[in-house]
């Protein structure tokens, strides 16, 4: 592309970005119902213009333009996923057939669930939700403080209470044994 062409289509690129940006995220926003998903598509979707083999001036309805662009990324994503999740089925049924659990393992791992939920139960409420959706759900501390409606500072504090519940209640044990 010649020097004065790629001035012009980068010209035309910030022009396209500073008046239909707001307009394509909000689109994407309602389609997506997902804040963070439909800023990284609306720049994707910018960001595939970057390699559009005509003059960007050129389009008539850029809205339109935008809107297919953005609606073949997120095909392209679903794609991409269906592909990956067929993938992981795949590849959990192979070990499971690899790594088929014991009825020992099974035992020992109850019995294991059912003592850390005896050593849980001491706990208030929300040192044991919080401790519960960080090690079992895995949460990040701020998915954990909007579920339960606190600070992921408090999210903190409530994990480490709990940790240091259970390694007091495990220390005593060893402590008697």
């Amino acid at each position: 592309m010649p020097p004065a062409t790629h001035h012009s289509q980068h010209d035309a690129l910030d022009s396209l970005y500073s008046e239909h940006y707001g307009w394509l995220y909000g689109w994407l926003r309602k389609k997506l119902a997902c804040p963070h998903s439909a800023a990284d598509f609306a720049q994707d979707t910018f960001f595939r213009l970057l390699s559009v083999p005509f003059e960007l001036t050129t389009l008539q309805t850029p809205r339109a333009y935008l809107t297919t662009t953005a609606t073949r990324l997120m095909i392209d994503e679903t794609r991409r996923r269906k592909v990956e999740q067929a993938y992981l089925e795949a590849l959990a049924l192979l070990q499971d057939e690899v790594y088929a659990v014991s009825p020992e393992q099974h035992l020992e791992t109850v019995e294991t669930l059912t003592l850390i939920a005896r050593m849980l139960e001491d706990l208030p409420e929300k040192p044991r939700q919080a401790f519960m959706l960080s090690r079992l759900d895995n949460l990040s501390y701020a998915e954990i403080a909007t579920r339960l409606g606190v600070s992921a500072s408090m999210v903190k504090q409530y994990i480490a209470r709990a940790m240091v519940h259970c390694y007091q209640i495990a220390y005593a044990e060893e402590q008697l044994a």
